[in-house]
């Protein structure tokens, strides 16, 4: 995968336990272009490689901006940004990629949960910027959380912004915004807490909405599945060469490609960033990651994480 040198050029405080770091390139030049809801892999130390939203406007090309939230239960990653990054400091970030791009419609819906608003202010700023209508809905436990407040403050041309408050009463288990009522020509984008995000999918698919009309990101994976355990081992064989491997209960098809010299490429190793995604020849996926939507997991066209998801079928064919 390829990669750029970057350089820590500010850190600032957004919120409670939210930190934004602005980077731009280590050599002066232009950074690559992206589109809202990309994300790029940060090179931390020790080893680590984190997935972070760009955020802010992305017509801005002499730097980049993430916003870190600092989880308690940090695998390494959040805790390595807030106590050990300094201006100056050079990292090495891939380019950005997207699987949580906007796409045509006549109005947008954003509804963000915590530091699942870094996409979606990127949506609302590109959105904007080429005139189309939307709202973004903002949901904090309490005011004090808000991230990019001055940003809010400033407002938009052609979008709104409402920011809800759990601590005030305003929980999205409380109310949901009116749009959702009316899915006509919209489409939904969410970005947040898993129970979140499933209580508002599951309202908006009642209230009309198409599982095509409603698009996600996770910031962490799903810790049990649907219940799912590991279940039965499968033969996994790879279409181009006719090599086939067992792919065992307590071992991801990931592992044992890599442990027989199958090159990859992986990065969260969670489902969550889609590095790993590849087409399905035959056979049923047993989709376990957060990446893709329920219609990109029904779809005949299909993709599997080779990092979490599995077979239904004793025999899973791919296009590697």
């Amino acid at each position: 995968m390829q990669t750029i040198e970057v350089v820590v050029d500010a850190l600032a405080r957004q919120g409670n336990n939210n930190l934004s770091l602005t980077l731009v390139s280590a050599d002066g030049s232009t950074l690559p272009a992206w589109q809202a809801g990309a994300h790029i892999d940060l090179h931390l130390a020790a080893g680590l490689i984190r997935q972070y939203s760009l955020t802010g406007d992305p017509q801005q090309r002499d730097s980049w901006l993430l916003c870190v939230k600092r989880e308690e239960a940090s695998r390494g990653g959040s805790r390595l940004v807030h106590e050990k990054l300094r201006p100056g400091q050079r990292l090495t970030a891939s380019l950005p990629r997207s699987l949580f791009a906007l796409r045509p419609a006549r109005h947008t819906v954003l509804i963000a949960g915590g530091i699942g608003i870094t996409p979606l202010l990127a949506m609302a700023e590109q959105l904007d910027a080429s005139g189309q209508s939307f709202e973004l809905h903002y949901y904090v436990r309490q005011r004090g959380d808000i991230a990019f407040r001055h940003r809010w403050q400033q407002g938009f041309r052609h979008g709104s912004v409402k920011l809800w408050c759990g601590c005030e009463g305003h929980s999205p288990r409380r109310a949901l915004p009116p749009a959702l009522q009316h899915p006509d020509g919209q489409r939904l984008y969410l970005c947040g807490p898993q129970g979140l995000m499933a209580h508002v999918q599951q309202q908006a698919l009642h209230h009309g909405w198409s599982p095509e009309q409603v698009h996600s990101e996770a910031f962490a994976a799903v810790t049990a599945l649907d219940g799912q355990d590991a279940g039965e081992g499968f033969t996994l064989i790879l279409q181009a060469s006719g090599r086939s491997f067992y792919v065992p209960p307590e071992k991801t098809i990931a592992v044992v490609l890599l442990e027989n010299d199958i090159a990859i490429p992986l990065s969260c190793e969670m489902g969550i960033c889609g590095a790993c995604l590849t087409p399905v020849v035959s056979g049923l996926a047993d989709h376990r990651d957060t990446v893709q939507s329920v219609a990109e997991k029904t779809c005949t066209s299909q993709q599997i994480a080779l990092c979490c998801s599995r077979s239904r079928t004793s025999q899973l064919v791919i296009d590697l």
